[in-house]
């Protein structure tokens, strides 16, 4: 099957037969005809030679984002293969007695990048993060309903917020707009159709896990809690006090719902406030801290001023917590690579004055696969800190 060609420059064949399934529009050389964007597209050499079919995007830097290296028929079977293979990954990595809410797409991780697919108790929500998806958002419905029928009560194509063209966000099947998901055994209230991303932030499983190692006997503390999923892990594991803060007042009410949802009776408090400013009032007071705030870098543009928030930030939680005390630091920007993520909590460190070690580090949970040859998939950083004086 062929189709319209995107000719690559002379040399910038490269990267592509490295794998990387990115072709940013500077290496374009031109185009067989005029491209509408979302169009599917083959990828050559300047000499003609076959390297890749992908999406074509007129919008942004990456030109093309690769669905294969080789010759592919694009049939319905394209999206079952891939949807079957994503699910028994899943499977396998994931007890289905324990949690029933799983990243079942991760885009370039799952080889489809531009497409986020997140599982909640047989309920579906589809993120398209190109146009190319999006044209194909129903056959991915499709697929999925031949795919799974006794797992699919609902599909909600929620892609509004990262393809603002496309208008509001609807069911591509059933009415569900909410259920109650389970993680490890904790129920969370998951609305896909009111919260942010996809309604819950299924890549933090692992460190949620984690932090109950810590939790114990412990006062603890849980910034931009969101829907609180750190704060009930904490709970869960025996903390002795819990607190969730984030600055919007909805966030804590959902906080607050998902501990009375697990919890009869529980020493939590959900508070609605400026972190920075709660950080500066409770100093002394929390042996266990867990700053994960959104994604202050949105693009490379951003990049500076993203890396001074991080500073900011994690001094003052370095400068509450306890001697002796745990701090769960993060960060969710994709332009904020590990080794700059390190080095300005290092910085925060010292500016803070701190004895600090590190214990662990951090990233994405196994369902948020990253493609070996796409390295920009690994977007979530996280560092366990041990504040020793």
């Amino acid at each position: 099957m062929e189709f319209e060609k995107v000719i690559l420059k002379q040399g910038k064949e490269k990267s592509v037969l490295r794998k990387h399934p990115w072709i940013f529009s500077g290496a374009v050389y031109g185009v067989s005809s005029e491209l509408e964007d979302g169009q599917m597209v083959d990828v050559t050499t300047y000499n003609g030679a076959h390297l890749a079919t992908g999406f074509y995007s007129n919008k942004g830097s990456i030109a093309i984002r690769v669905l294969t290296f080789a010759d592919e028929v694009f049939n319905d079977d394209f999206w079952k293969n891939k949807l079957v293979a994503a699910w028994q990954l899943r499977q396998n990595l994931l007890n289905s007695n324990e949690t029933n809410a799983f990243r079942l797409i991760h885009g370039e991780g799952d080889g489809i990048p531009g497409l986020i697919i997140d599982f909640y108790n047989n309920n579906f929500v589809i993120q398209a993060h190109s146009s190319g998806i999006y044209f194909n958002i129903r056959k991915i419905a499709d697929a999925i309903k031949e795919c799974f029928p006794n797992f699919c009560e609902t599909i909600y194509c929620k892609s509004a917020q990262t393809l603002p063209n496309t208008g509001t966000d609807f069911h591509l099947f059933g009415t569900n707009n909410e259920t109650i998901a389970i993680e490890n055994n904790i129920q969370f209230h998951v609305n896909w159709v009111e919260g942010q991303k996809t309604g819950f932030f299924l890549d933090q499983r692992e460190n949620r896990k984690l932090l109950q190692r810590y939790s114990h006997g412990k006062k603890v503390l849980n910034t931009f809690c969101y829907t609180g999923g750190f704060s009930i892990y904490a709970m869960q594991a025996g903390a002795s006090l819990v607190t969730s803060v984030d600055i919007s007042e909805k966030a804590v009410k959902l906080a607050a719902q998902n501990m009375d949802l697990n919890f009869a009776n529980s020493n939590h408090q959900a508070i609605a406030s400026d972190v920075f400013e709660f950080l500066k009032e409770n100093k002394n007071k929390y042996e266990v801290i867990v700053l994960d705030p959104p994604a202050f870098a949105k693009n490379i543009k951003s990049k500076h001023t993203a890396t001074q928030a991080y500073k900011r930030l994690n001094i003052a939680g370095l400068k509450t917590i306890s001697k002796g005390g745990f701090l769960f630091t993060f960060s969710c920007s994709q332009v904020i690579d590990d080794v700059l993520f390190y080095n300005t909590i290092a910085a925060a460190a010292i500016e803070a004055g701190r004895k600090v070690r590190v214990l662990h580090k951090l990233s994405q949970g196994p369902d948020h696969p990253v493609n070996m040859f796409h390295p920009e998939g690994s977007y979530l950083k996280g560092l366990v800190l041990y504040i020793e004086d």
